[in-house]
Formats: C-alpha cells, sequence, structure tokens
C-alpha cells in the first residue's frame, strides 16, 4: 500500500485533469465508487446529516463526521474531499477540524461563508459572515493543515450579493491561504466560466441536482478551468429512491419477488467486498 499522504495523491490526480469526485454516504458506497472507477470519493455535509435522519443544517458533530470519514476513505482507499460546512464553530474550532479530519483520512476539506446554522448552499435565504471572518478561519486551517492537505474555500456570495462579490470573496479567501476555490450556487456555464476567469487559480466545481445549477458535463467543467467536480447527493437520490419503490411494493405485495430484478445480488456484495466465504478475509487490503 502507497504511503503517499491522502492530499498528495488527489494533488497527482489534478495535475493530470479534471478529478471526478462522487458522493459516498456509506462505507460500502465508498467501495461502489471506487470499484467502478474513480479516482476520488466525496463526501457531502448534507448527505452524511440525511443518513442520520437530520436535515442539511450543520447538526451533527466534528466526531461524527469523522468517524463516516474513517470509513470511507478506509473502504474505498481514493482521496477523500470533505465538507466540513461553517467549521464546527470560530477560528479555534476551524483549527482543530483540520487536524481531526486529516487523521480521520481526509484529502481534502472545504469550508463556507455562511453563518450558523447554515442551508444547503443552493437554497434561497442564506446569510453570509463577513469575508474578514470567513479569511481569518481560512488563515487558521492553513496553519493548522499540513503542506499536501488540501484547504478548499466555498463561498455562498453569488446567491445573495452577486458573482461579483463572489469573485471578489475568492481573491481574499486565496490571499488568507486557501489552496482552491468553491463558488457555490452558479446558475449557468456562463458564471463558472466568468468565475474561473476573474478567480484563476484551483477551482471546485459542485454538479448537484434540483439545484441553482444547470446539467454541466465534467470534460466542460475542465475546458472552463475547473479542477474537481463532485457529485455530491447524487448516489443516495438514486439510492433513497430505489428503497422507497422496493418498500411500496413490499407494503402492497407483501412480497419483495417483484423487485429481485432490481437487487444488487449477494455473489455482487460478495465481490464488492472483496470476500469469499470461507476464506480469512484481509482487512489490509482494503
Amino acid at each position: 500500500m502507497s504511503n503517499e499522504r491522502p492530499g498528495g495523491k488527489l494533488r497527482q490526480l489534478m495535475s493530470q485533469g479534471i478529478v471526478a469526485a462522487p458522493g459516498a454516504f456509506t462505507a460500502l458506497v465508498g467501495r461502489a465508487v471506487a470499484a467502478t472507477g474513480f479516482d476520488a470519493v466525496y463526501i457531502s455535509g448534507g448527505a452524511t446529516a440525511n443518513t442520520a435522519g437530520f436535515p442539511d443544517v450543520g447538526l451533527l458533530s466534528l466526531t461524527e463526521v469523522c468517524r463516516t470519514i474513517n470509513e470511507i476513505s478506509s473502504a474505498s482507499g481514493l482521496p477523500t474531499i470533505v465538507d466540513a460546512d461553517t467549521g464546527y464553530g470560530e477560528v479555534e474550532m476551524v483549527r482543530r477540524t483540520v487536524v481531526e479530519y486529516e487523521r480521520a483520512g481526509a484529502a481534502a476539506m472545504h469550508i463556507e461563508d455562511q453563518v450558523f446554522p447554515k442551508r444547503c448552499g443552493h437554497l434561497d435565504g442564506k446569510t453570509l459572515i463577513t469575508t474578514e471572518a470567513m479569511a481569518a478561519k481560512i488563515s487558521a486551517a492553513a496553519e493548522a493543515k499540513t503542506s499536501e492537505f488540501v484547504l478548499i474555500a466555498r463561498t455562498d456570495a453569488r446567491g445573495i450579493d452577486g458573482l461579483d462579490a463572489a469573485i471578489e470573496r475568492g481573491h481574499a479567501y486565496r490571499a488568507a491561504g486557501a489552496d482552491m476555490i468553491f463558488p457555490e450556487g452558479l446558475a449557468s456555464e456562463e458564471e463558472f466560466a466568468a468565475f474561473a476567469k476573474g478567480c484563476p487559480g484551483l477551482l471546485l466545481a459542485n454538479m448537484t441536482e434540483f439545484g441553482k445549477t444547470p446539467f454541466i458535463d465534467q470534460s466542460r467543467f475542465e475546458s472552463m478551468g475547473y479542477n474537481i467536480v463532485i457529485f455530491p447527493v447524487t448516489t443516495q437520490r438514486v439510492a433513497m429512491a430505489a428503497v422507497t419503490r422496493a418498500l411500496t411494493a413490499l407494503r402492497a405485495e407483501g412480497s419483495a419477488a417483484s423487485s429481485v430484478d432490481q437487487m444488487q445480488t449477494r455473489q455482487e456484495l460478495y465481490d464488492l467486498l472483496d470476500y469469499t466465504p470461507g476464506v480469512e478475509w484481509d482487512i489490509s487490503a482494503r
């Protein structure tokens, strides 16, 4: 197994082209992301909260999220990019978040400039902290991280103060020590292109469904200058739709027989886990 730090692996991948990172909300989904050939995985704060039965308003603790990071990064073996919401508090907690996320196996994390309790970046009614307050958080995070770890600053300013304000904040956050900027809630290809032109450097794009952003192909993001594209809740949305359909059929029919052709088979599960019944399973091979 490689001794290279996860952040170093992610940086190497970005040097070769855009990195697509589907969201994983459990370790098993993380293994599926790796098995289908992706080079990185993303952990959404919203999807992690939803898995615990909570909305995306920042209710999970640092410890809870670090357990998820450890499970998914270990199971997938992939560089793991993680949502840190507003950093779990002020400057002191932001420093601790960086240290704990790295210990848990994260390659990168992003913090955002919303007031706590935050909202999903594609909802209206958000409120921002000042540029200076966010810059202080970024500076503290930059001081706490290793050189390989990728520190991403997310700005939600576009939906509140406009695209020019988002670009201005992006420059301030780079100056404060962010390795990468994540402009949230952009509404068109033209806005993504304008942001990339106005705030050059490493950039992350969020390709979520049912939000402000239209469907844009990852190759198009790459041509506009983006280095990572995340698909934060795609797997959870697909999975929960399938779960609900199967439960509805089970309730109505009293049997799961009509859903069997939609199921992962026992053998497919064992193959994903690299498990053979009766043979000792090697956890170190994960």
